[in-house]
């Protein structure tokens, strides 16, 4: 997922565990506040999706994967 985020052009810092906290297992960290193409906390046309874009949100739950907000510049990808 990692690779697929990149290729995407997501700003990927790490894995959940390489954020501030070692119990968040299992995710992907992407700082969201680099970049307003895909992520916007404050959004108001990507009510649907919580503030991701359609497009890559869509990419990324056909993997089994979904986005969650941890505040209104980082953003995680989480396995289903």
């Amino acid at each position: 997922m990692i690779d697929l985020l990149k290729t995407l052009g997501a700003n990927v810092r790490g894995t959940t565990e390489e954020f501030s906290n070692p119990n968040l297992k299992g995710g992907i960290w992407i700082a969201a506040d680099d970049d307003n193409r895909f992520f916007n906390y404050y959004s108001e046309r990507w009510v649907d999706t919580f503030g991701v874009d359609p497009k890559i949100n869509k990419k990324v739950e056909d993997k089994g994967w979904y986005f969650e907000w941890w505040d209104a510049g980082t953003m995680f990808a989480w396995p289903e």
